[in-house]
Formats: C-alpha cells, structure tokens, sequence
C-alpha cells in the first residue's frame, strides 16, 4: 500500500514512513493510492466477531509490511484491553431507529482514544525497532491533546508538546492535559484560538530546518494512522444494526473532518452506508459549503461544543481530493486561495459531487441545550453537546424508517458537566479513575500566538 499527497508534490511513502512524517512536505495531507474493497460476503463474515477481529480486517490493507500479522494483533489487543466496555464501541437504541454509537469507553473518555491508543501502540514498536527518537506536537480543541498525554506519556523514545486554546476547552479537557505527572508529555496554553494552534502546528511541519532538527511527528488527524483506525468503528456499527444485508446512514458531529471522512473511506471500502451527515454547531462553515460551495472562513465563536469551534476544517481536503478524482492541481489551487483570500469557491459541477457524498445540517446553542433536555427527558440517556449536536441533525435528516441512523457520541457527557447540568439539570459524574482530576496539581506553559516564540520554547524544553 503506498499513500499520495493531495497536492501532488510529494513523495510516495508506504505506511510507516506515512505515520511518521503526518503531514506531507508539500503542505498537504496522506491518502491511499487506492481504496480496499470488501465484498457484501466478506464484511458478512465480520458478524459476530469480536472489535478487535474486526479492526484487525479493516485496518491489515492499509499497514502493508510495517507490521507482522502476529505484531499488528498484539498492538490491537493491547490498545483496547482497557476500555470499560466490552463491546469497545457499542451501539445502543435511542428511539426509533435512531442509534448512538458510543465512542467514550477510553481511558480519557471520547473517541480519539479509538485511534490515538493504537498510534500509541505503533508507534512505540516503530520507533523501538528504529532505534529512534520522535517529538510530537499536537494542536487540540480538546480532546486530542488529552488523548495524545495518555497514549504517550511515559515513553522514553517521545516528547509530546500539546497546543491548546487558553479558555477555550472544558475544565475537564483542559485538566486531563495539565494534570499529567510524566515528565515527556508538555501542555501549552496558546493565546489563541484551535485555528491558530493548528496554523502553528502546519507552520513547524512547513519549516523542514526545524521539523528535521526536532524529527518532529503529529498525531492530528493530519496524521493518516488517526483516520484509519477511526474507520473500523463504522464497520463494527453497521454490522450490529444489520449491515450489509441492510443499508445504513450516520450523523456525525465534525469539526476537524476527521471522523466523517473515516464514514466516507468506509463507504468506499464496501459498507453500504447511504447517508453520511455532517452536523455542525453554529461554526458552520462545513454545513455552509455543502450547501452553497462556498468555503469561507468567519470568526470563531465559542460554543458549549467546543471541540467543533473550528473554521479551518484539515481533513476536508482529503475529502475533495478523493471526490475530485484525486485532482492534486485544482487541491492546490482551492489551497492557495483559502490561504491568500480565507475562502474558495466550488464549480456547480464539483457542488453535485460533494452534495452526492455528504448532506449536513446545524445546531444552534439553544438547539443543542433543548437536544440534552428532551433525549434526557425521553430516554434517560445523557448527552454531551457534540453529541447532540449530532442528535438534532440526525433527527432531521431522518426521512427514512427503513434504514437505521447511527449518531456518532464522540465525547462522554462527564467531559463537559457545566453545559450538561445546564441543560439537563443533572451534573453527571466521572468515573472512579477520574474522580480526583480536580484535586491533581497543574503544570501549564502559557505561550502567544506566536511561532518564533512556541518553537523556541519547543527547543528550551528538549534540552532541558
């Protein structure tokens, strides 16, 4: 399997040199040449497996030769062996045919432990058999960064920098990034916005001086490896509602794009999804270019969802790379616009392919306030804002009762208890591994939103 930038300008690289080296020199991002395809009998087959059966078929195209069949099942179990639930990822009834699949079962509670306790995995036998030493700096809206700290901290062979949002994420999130002891994992709180933490990022892998001097790696979903591993919770879904002999739709609370774009290489992967439904806070911007073309950048305005406060939305290239037929010129061109005018415009013709992937919607704050009261109200079921966020948009794009709608739950509702007892009047708790996170010293370095300045304090601290 070898893996293409989206702007075309950069060297082929199989999967391990793809997890690696995240983003691509040529600025852009790493996709497969080609997509695996499983037939309708092949993903029958996965009924009835366990999740780590599942991820190990899924996933074993991508990875090529990086690891034996015998290391890549070893690396499986011991991402997932502590998820407090057994099913992993389960998906439970809501009402109707609405479904949530429930993506919070890790360690720091929302979905990117799916994909950053395997990268944690890989990484640390990747770098062993090298003989090698990586930094890794990581922009977060929230959960990333917290994700990242647990799956590294503690190695020897990796130095994670953690940028954030002074302000800008949940106590929770924001102490689950502070509060670590290990002396390899670093929490900076930028003057700033997520925008600006992830245009910082991109400008360290873009000063190749620089990322070469610190052998610097991500693990954003600019990183390839993060998708991938997202990609097997849409299989392992779909096949409890009754996929692939039935077809199935998915709501999915996006921000950075990275979740949804794992539906949509599902999609191509053979799972018979019909739907795939962006849903969107009042940023935006994702659910405005769908439905009008038209890219443009407006000011953040901070929400009870924080971890979709997001304008420039990385892996929405992917995206048009691959439904524009890989067309890394018209990538570029859509690229350079956004960075000289904060906008793009799509032709109506490329408006017809992207509207025929993805349909999106919004939710207000009041929108999602009134979501967290009602599924509470109906069903018991307490939601964090992401979530229903999620809910709302899935509700009404709900317009067949024949197909099951599956919501993604990215983040458990104990992660953002202010917004959740606001609306819902119940201050749901953390689990028992959690329940003295407010009592744990902090150790923070607030920087500006400043390049020179994050990389001179990048350097300061690996030499210390």
């Amino acid at each position: 399997m070898k893996y293409v930038s989206t702007r075309g300008k950069a060297p082929e690289l199989d999967f391990e040199d793809v997890m690696i080296t995240g983003l691509a020199r040529d600025g852009g991002l790493y996709v497969p040449k080609e997509w695996p395809f499983f037939s309708e009998e092949m993903i029958s087959k996965m009924d009835g497996c366990s999740y780590e059966e599942i991820a190990f078929q899924v996933m074993r195209p991508f990875i090529g030769s990086t690891f034996t069949d015998l290391e890549f099942k070893e690396i499986i179990k011991k991402s997932y062996k502590d998820f407090s639930s057994f099913e992993r990822c389960p998906v439970v009834k809501l009402k109707d045919n609405i479904f949530v699949l429930e993506l919070y079962h890790g360690p720091t509670l929302a979905f990117k432990d799916v994909a950053m306790q395997l990268i944690g995995q890989m990484f640390e036998l990747s770098l062993k058999r090298r003989n090698q030493k990586i930094v890794i700096v990581g922009a977060t809206s929230g959960d990333t960064g917290s994700a990242a700290i647990e799956a590294f901290k503690g190695l020897d062979s990796v130095e994670v920098f953690i940028m954030y949002p002074d302000g800008a994420v949940s106590d929770v999130q924001r102490r689950q990034m502070t509060t670590a002891t290990e002396n390899n994992v670093n929490a900076l709180a930028v003057d700033g916005n997520f925008d600006d933490c992830q245009a910082r990022l991109k400008d360290m892998f873009n000063d190749f001086d620089f990322r070469d001097e610190i052998n610097l790696a991500s693990v954003n979903s600019i990183n390839w490896a993060r998708v991938m591993a997202q990609v097997v919770y849409y299989f392992t879904s779909a096949i409890a509602v009754g996929a692939p002999k039935k077809k199935v739709n998915f709501t999915v609370p996006t921000g950075n794009f990275g979740d949804i774009f794992a539906g949509y290489v599902a999609k191509k992967m053979g799972l018979p999804i019909e739907k795939l439904v962006i849903a969107t806070n009042q940023n935006d911007i994702l659910d405005r270019v769908v439905k009008s073309g038209v890219y443009k950048i407006e000011r953040v305005k901070p929400s009870i969802s924080p971890s979709m406060d997001i304008q420039v939305s990385s892996n929405f290239e992917r995206a048009l790379f691959d439904i524009f037929s890989q067309d890394s010129l018209r990538i570029r061109t859509l690229m350079d616009e956004l960075r000289i005018s904060e906008k793009f415009k799509l032709t109506s013709e490329e408006v017809e392919k992207l509207q025929a992937v993805f349909e999106s919607g919004s939710s207000s704050e009041e929108e999602t306030n009134d979501t967290i009261s009602s599924i509470f109200e109906e069903t018991g079921t307490l939601m964090c804002p992401h979530s229903a966020t999620g809910t709302k948009v899935a509700k009404e794009k709900n317009d067949d009762g024949d197909v099951p709608m599956i919501v993604l739950a990215t983040a458990s509702p104990a992660k953002f208890p202010n917004a959740v007892k606001a609306a819902s009047g119940i201050s749901p708790k953390l689990p028992a591994h959690m329940s003295d996170l407010f009592d744990r010293g902090e150790r923070v370095k607030m920087v500006p939103n400043d390049i020179k300045r994050i990389k001179e304090i990048i350097i300061e601290s690996i030499n210390s």
